[in-house]
């Protein structure tokens, strides 16, 4: 059996994030979607409960994080090709999200992120394994 993995990320407007992934192409398993927290479908392995953050609150006794002012993590997720990365970057920056940082392009590596509705950073990664030395 394969490992999955469930990221859990708290965001302050359940709707409002579910709209945003959902117009950069994502999809959510209502049989784990309520009105706490959405279960957003990478693929067949990897999703992210997308949880409000008072629920989130629920699983830790420390502080949650504002990652609209720190950074807790960067997201990485990898992409079939640079125009997928670049693609990405525009559905994330025309659904509301911003570009911290310029894209970095190192021959046979391509990666850019996006900074969502609540400041959790998220990077695409295109490798080209043929042309890594």
């Amino acid at each position: 059996m394969n490992k999955q993995i469930f990221v859990n990320l708290p965001v302050k407007d359940l709707n409002k994030t579910m709209d945003f992934f959902t117009k950069l192409g994502y999809t959510f398993n209502p049989q784990f979607t309520d009105e706490k927290a959405a279960c957003m479908v990478v693929s067949d392995t990897i999703y992210f409960m997308l949880l409000k953050e008072e629920f989130f609150q629920t699983f830790t006794d420390k502080k949650v994080a504002d990652a609209s002012h720190v950074t807790e993590t960067i997201l990485c997720l990898s992409a079939g090709s640079r125009e997928e990365v670049d693609d990405i970057m525009r559905k994330a920056v025309a659904a509301g999200g911003s570009i911290p940082r310029a894209a970095q392009d190192h021959g046979w590596m391509y990666t850019q992120g996006f900074q969502d509705l609540d400041g959790h950073l998220w990077e695409y990664i295109y490798m080209d394994n043929s042309a890594a030395q």
